[in-house]
């Protein structure tokens, strides 16, 4: 009987090993997940914050090609106007050159009039005003002709004086509506070139304003990839978080067990004379008993102290996340309180107690020490036994030290 019992303690012993190895899996599985997450979001607030300043460019980029084909729409209307007004002033400068003909024909037929006479008087020779009078055959008659003479010359000359004002006037038109032109020509030059720039500007604009859709579509996608992945590992950490509270709840279930098996074998034993005590019925006699428990000699005076300072708490209950060692504690806020009432400061976790003071092996542990488990710890009160706040149902107590696997013994005192 006692070799079955024994197989079964090595069986049950196993089974929490192996729980508290799997635990410390887990948890590494979750904070490693945990620091990705937040590399992914720190990620993701950075690509959100690029995409924001892409679209505050791409939209200046969007007013600025308004502006270009405001400005463009102008150009090319200007170009036409100009276009028409060159069309208007060809029309004007080929009634200019018709006047100009004109005029240029008048002079050629009023030429050829002075020539004919020029030759007619050649041809009679030079007849002088004195002539004149003697061969009139009155004075009437001289008056006459002398006044025929001055008319002849008045109208000539005023003809000729027409003519010269026609032929200027002409020509001052028509070189003003040729520099008119010529000024349209260049403006409408100008224009198309500056036209055929702003085309070209409003091109590349364009493709920068497409440039900046590609970057932005390219870094949405890489935000989405992101918050896809941040949701997968949300996921897988509930998913982990959930597995990890079914473990506890069978190491827990399997602790129980293990100890109903002891208690039950230490019964046998007690009702068949044989003197075996288990854990169990050790932590049972110790948290009836309180206060009296006695520490064994050895260690520090300050380690006494503490073990025996820890053990006045036996039979108090145990809360989750309490600090109270008359109202409840949960097992760091158990010997935090301990640590904290004999003027030592340590941390209040499980897991930041496992690098407080210095490590020591279990085969050297003294009472005082803290003896460190996955997801727990309590206090070495020597005999190979610790006093923690084991669970809501047992509350404080005594509890054989190796019970579960010992990760770190911890030594501040």
């Amino acid at each position: 009987m006692k070799k079955k019992a024994a197989r079964m303690a090595c069986i049950a012993i196993a089974c929490l090993i192996l729980g508290s190895l799997s635990g410390e899996v887990y948890a590494s599985t979750i904070s490693e997940i945990k620091k990705q997450q937040e590399e992914d979001k720190k990620k993701l607030n950075s690509v959100q914050g690029e995409i924001s300043g892409l679209e505050g460019e791409q939209s200046g980029v969007g007013e600025e090609i308004e502006e270009i084909d405001a400005e463009l729409v102008q150009i090319i209307a200007s170009v036409d106007l100009i276009k028409e007004e060159i069309v208007e002033k060809e029309g004007q400068i080929e009634e200019t050159e018709a006047e100009y003909e004109a005029a240029k024909q008048q002079e050629e037929e009023q030429y050829e009039t002075m020539k004919i006479r020029i030759k007619f008087m050649y041809e009679q020779g030079d007849i002088s005003y004195v002539q004149l009078f003697m061969s009139s055959e009155s004075f009437a008659d001289m008056l006459n002709k002398a006044d025929y003479v001055e008319q002849l010359y008045t109208y000539d000359r005023k003809m000729l004086e027409e003519y010269q004002a026609a032929k200027e006037y002409a020509q001052q038109v028509w070189d003003k509506l040729e520099e008119e032109k010529s000024e349209l020509v260049a403006a409408q030059h100008e224009l198309e070139e500056e036209q055929e720039y702003m085309e070209e500007l409003l091109e590349e604009k364009k493709q920068e304003y497409e440039n900046y859709s590609v970057q932005i579509a390219r870094a949405k996608q890489e935000a989405a990839a992101y918050r896809t992945r941040i949701k997968q590992q949300t996921a897988q950490i509930k998913k982990l978080e959930e597995e990890e509270r079914k473990r506890r709840e069978e190491e827990e279930r399997r602790r129980k067990e293990e100890e109903e098996r002891k208690r039950k074998e230490a019964e046998a034993n007690s009702s068949s004379g044989e003197s075996y005590v288990s854990s169990s019925s050790s932590s049972s006699s110790s948290s009836s008993s309180g206060g009296s428990v006695s520490v064994p000699s050895g260690g520090s005076a300050a380690g006494q102290s503490i073990a025996s300072y820890a053990c006045q708490f036996i039979g108090n209950p145990y809360v989750a996340g309490g600090t109270s060692l008359t109202n409840g504690a949960d097992c760091s806020g158990f010997v935090w309180r301990v640590f904290k009432d004999k003027g030592y400061t340590v941390p209040r976790t499980s897991w930041e107690l496992r690098n407080v003071g210095t490590e020591v092996s279990y085969s050297n542990a003294q009472p005082g020490d803290i003896v460190c488990y996955a997801g727990h710890v309590g206090i070495y009160i020597g005999n190979g036994n610790i006093v923690h706040a084991s669970t809501p149902k047992s509350g404080i107590k005594i509890t054989t030290a190796t019970y579960k696997s010992i990760l770190s013994v911890r030594r501040v005192a």
